[in-house]
């Protein structure tokens, strides 16, 4: 939003909802009562349902004929499914960018890990910082940028953002306590200095550390993936 802006009601109502589901104070599979919401801030339920119908539009909730907006549920078959798919996509396209992203792609992913390095993961109130997801978004999608392939790219991105949730919900739900940092500036650090197995090995763990952390959950009951 840009300083000095006034947002709108519909906009407020986006944005506290959506740190609100981020951060783990509104739970999976919950249902989002419009009449509450609207009572809560003090607007009209057009407002709230144009609020919840963006949410959808970023897979963070879920619209049910007859029966209103849920948050999106932690599927265990889900995660895995996607967590795997990730892997193979995210590893390959890593591998193409390091053999033929050439200057501009170093340049490109040292940038956004400047960046990604320098912004707070949470906020002073302990939520978790919107503008961390976008530039940490920035940096993985970086990583893939020298590959050359923009339908690789896509289909990259297309299933990070399909992950986003299970992402943060790893930290606010599952409590995972784990070096962020650390992880991105090795999985760079490997990148840049050509080692393919190595960068594409950190990556790997990386993206499975996610799912390892939310399958010891308590809210997703199943065996650890083997």
């Amino acid at each position: 939003m840009t300083v000095g802006v006034k947002k709108t009601r519909s906009e407020v109502v986006y944005d506290e909802v959506r740190a609100e589901i981020l951060n783990g104070e509104i739970s999976p599979g919950v249902r989002l009562k419009i009449a509450d919401l609207g009572a809560r801030f003090g607007v009209s339920l057009s407002v709230v349902r144009e609020a919840l119908t963006r949410l959808g539009e970023q897979g963070l909730v879920v619209s049910n004929p007859q029966r209103g907006f849920n948050v999106v549920d932690v599927s265990a078959d889900d995660l895995q499914d996607i967590t795997y798919v990730r892997i193979q996509i995210e590893t390959m396209a890593l591998k193409d960018s390091i053999e033929h992203g050439g200057v501009a792609w170093e340049s490109l992913v040292v940038s956004a890990h400047h960046t990604l390095e320098r912004t707070p993961l949470h906020l002073p109130d302990g939520r978790v910082n919107g503008q961390w997801l976008e530039v940490h978004r920035a940096f993985h999608q970086a990583l893939l940028e020298g590959c050359g392939s923009p339908r690789l790219q896509s289909i990259a991105n297309s299933l990070r953002d399909g992950a986003e949730l299970y992402r943060v919900w790893s930290g606010t739900l599952a409590h995972d306590k784990r070096d962020l940092a650390g992880e991105h500036r090795a999985i760079m650090e490997a990148a840049l200095a050509g080692e393919v197995d190595s960068a594409q090995q950190r990556l790997a763990e990386h993206i499975g550390r996610t799912t390892e952390a939310l399958l010891s959950c308590s809210r997703i009951d199943v065996p650890p993936i083997t």
